[in-house]
């Protein structure tokens, strides 16, 4: 029998659950490790085995009994079916009261279904996003575990040494039930969607509109990386436009083909969304931005079919030749990414609360959002003022109402729509610019077209409506003599 011996084991050592045995032994761990094929399990000890405590296993018998009681499992292997066959595999060779944790981007559903058959099984089931990628693996993720308080008591101390830490605070907590953890990882990769495409989109709009080259555009956004648009991702959006690519001598950009991949997180936040009836208009424009990214034959065909439209930058030639004018509408620009990065987030934590209301789960959305100043893809400045806008007490339906967000959207929303106007004279797509602007329209309208939506709806289905000056439901008789009968 293998001595128990380890406090936390890591099944699956590809990129990521190497990275992060590798950061739990670290930090004073004893990690127990398994992959299916030892060779990877060789590769790890043989590299990084003296960078802590490692109790390799070539079987999963010998995993498990290295493992103290509660035994604590983290699975990091493909999603889908070699997930479940993990989770049972493990459930088989444990007791009631030992801990498998799912750390990779699971959809929150199948954490729900799984989290029901392994507490049926006396075991505790945790879903837990994790948002770093590699190098936050390695150097301290931000981490979002759901599950049972009591799998929590034993999990969190051991997450709380690996994750990354923000103004002295690990960026951990936890977060709910079941699926919340991986649904709030879900909403965490919609709003990082968004916040890519609009960066993008205002790329796109000094590039092309503008004629600025890659290193012009790299010293604006690290100038915009000292102020309120402070983050990871405008940060590396400068280190990408600066690097050059060495077998060309070409920027790094010009060479990159124009097609961006998707795993399926930011699909997964719309398609929740629209069955939770949560509005998130720029997580959805910027998922279909990718799409029509990934159609070079359509969009091939469009060239060839000469659909027309106007040359950008003979539409912005006078902002383009003019250094006080090209300077003020970069100046729009970046107000324009602020107010469109704030409608990101305030139609994700919409998600958020929306999804805790029909699943369940008690959220802490200034937790959550204080978990993501560290370690995470969407780690950003402004999650202090969210965090203080839900710690406030006041209550608000959308961060949009917040006081600080309130005033920083209106004191952007002129170049924001100048910014909207000139890309759209130009030919420039906008999605994410366009849309949250609409939005923010939207939101702020006394009265929405949709009245009209619903008179015909009632007139080709008879789905009814409601007046404007009494209570209940009405239907009019169309095809008759349109006179109008109460349905309730």
């Amino acid at each position: 029998m293998t001595e128990a011996q380890a406090n936390i084991g890591v099944v699956g050592l590809a990129a990521m659950g190497a990275s992060l045995s590798r950061n739990l032994a670290r930090h004073g761990n004893t990690v127990a490790v398994y992959n299916r094929h030892y060779s990877r399990t060789e590769t790890l000890i043989g590299e990084h085995g003296d960078e802590g405590k490692f109790v390799p296993a070539k079987t999963l018998q010998e995993f498990v009994g290295s493992l103290t009681r509660p035994r604590t499992a983290i699975i990091m292997v493909k999603a889908g079916e070699p997930t479940d066959q993990m989770i049972d595999d493990l459930a088989d060779l444990m007791e009631p009261g030992d801990i498998i944790v799912d750390a990779g981007n699971a959809y929150f559903k199948d954490t729900i279904r799984r989290e029901k058959a392994i507490r049926a099984r006396g075991l505790h089931f945790v879903g837990c996003g994790v948002s770093g990628g590699e190098e936050g693996a390695l150097l301290g993720p931000s981490m979002m575990p759901g599950g049972t308080d009591e799998s929590w008591q034993t999990l969190g101390p051991i997450l709380k040494t690996i994750a990354a830490q923000a103004e002295g605070e690990p960026c951990v907590t936890h977060i709910g039930s079941d699926g919340a953890g991986h649904f709030v990882k879900m909403v965490h990769n919609g709003i990082e969607y968004s916040d890519m495409q609009v960066i993008a989109e205002s790329y796109d709009l000094m590039r092309r509109g503008l004629g600025m080259e890659p290193g012009q555009i790299a010293d604006v956004f690290d100038e915009w990386n000292q102020g309120d648009l402070n983050s990871y991702l405008v940060q590396i959006t400068a280190e990408v436009l600066h690097h050059i690519d060495a077998a060309t001598g070409k920027p790094f950009i010009d060479i990159v083909t124009d097609q961006a991949g998707m795993k399926g997180t930011g699909t997964w936040t719309v398609q929740t969304a629209l069955d939770l009836a949560v509005p998130v208009t720029g997580i959805g424009e910027a998922v279909f931005a990718r799409g029509l990214s990934s159609s070079p034959e359509l969009r091939k065909e469009a060239e060839q079919k000469g659909l027309s439209g106007p040359e950008p930058q003979a539409i912005l030639s006078d902002l383009a030749a003019d250094p006080d004018q090209r300077k003020a509408f970069i100046e729009d620009v970046r107000q324009a990414l602020y107010a469109s990065k704030i409608v990101a987030y305030a139609q994700g934590f919409n998600e958020m609360q929306e999804g805790a209301d029909v699943y369940g789960w008690k959220l802490d959305m200034g937790a959550i959002a204080r978990i993501w100043r560290g370690g995470c893809i969407i780690r950003a400045k402004f999650l202090n003022r969210i965090s203080d806008a839900y710690a406030s007490g006041d209550e608000f339906g959308s961060l949009l109402f917040d006081p600080f967000f309130k005033k920083a959207v209106e004191d952007a929303q002129d170049a924001w729509r100048r910014v909207v106007v000139r890309a759209t004279q130009a030919g420039i797509p906008i999605p994410v610019f366009a849309s949250s602007l609409s939005y923010y329209d939207g939101l702020r309208s006394k009265r929405l077209p949709a009245a009209l939506i619903q008179g015909q709806r009632d007139l080709f289905g008879a789905h009814t409506y409601g007046r404007v000056d009494q209570p209940g439901v009405f239907h009019t008789l169309w095809a008759g003599d349109k006179s109008e009968i109460r349905q309730d």
